[in-house]
């Protein structure tokens, strides 16, 4: 299957469903052995090592479910709004780690929901483009109903994915599967948003920028 081939409601539904169950397998499954852990060690400096595993796992999961249900759910009823300190949140808590560091700015406002899906789809894409890690530079115009967004990926080999170069130029064959089924998502929902999508370098950075059309 590839992104010149138009999908179906099913396998789109599919693939993105597999795209946020392979997010989320791996810290489901530390909680796994963790509680194995648990129930079988006896030894007391074992025993806090699985809980703070089990605690930092549950976290992890948590945070990207809360990140899913925002980038890829439904988030609210047709025509929604979602508030921006919200997504702030929800990206923080997903791409801040030893590698990669968030500095957010923009308005405290409430965008429509397809205009955020978008924003933090955008930030997925950064984490993709920072491999060693960096600096993820999210800024939102205060532009009211036309906003316009700036992720700027900081840090060493920062990089357009190739998946993502192929689906912003018109994916040109690329195979869809569950991996490249993100930037494909995020292109749909720039049409939705009517928002214009790009990616490209700037010096040793690499700059993804949404702006309103019409």
């Amino acid at each position: 299957m590839s992104a010149d081939t138009e999908l179906s409601d099913l396998e789109l539904t599919a693939l993105v469903s597999s795209r946020i169950c392979h997010d989320i397998i791996s810290p489901v499954g530390a909680i796994a052995n963790g509680l194995e852990v648990m129930a079988e060690e006896t030894d007391q400096s074992m025993r806090e090592h699985a809980m703070d595993l089990i605690r930092k796992s549950a976290q992890q999961a948590s945070a990207k479910l809360q990140f899913a249900r925002l980038a890829f759910g439904a988030a609210g009823s047709s025509g929604a709004e979602i508030d921006l300190m919200e997504a702030e949140k929800v990206a923080r808590a997903v791409a801040e780690s030893d590698k990669h560091k968030v500095e957010w700015s923009g308005p405290a406002a409430r965008l429509p929901k397809d205009k955020v899906k978008l924003l933090l789809n955008m930030v997925t894409m950064a984490l993709n483009a920072l491999p060693r890690g960096g600096t993820i530079g999210v800024s939102v115009s205060d532009d009211g109903p036309a906003p316009s967004f700036e992720v700027r990926c900081r840090g060493e080999s920062a990089r357009v994915p190739e998946v993502v170069e192929k689906m912003l130029s018109g994916a040109n064959g690329a195979a869809l599967d569950a991996h490249s089924i993100q930037p494909y998502f995020a292109t749909l929902i720039a049409k939705e948003a009517s928002m214009a999508l790009k990616a490209e370098a700037d010096g040793e950075d690499v700059v993804l920028a949404a702006t309103t059309i019409g």
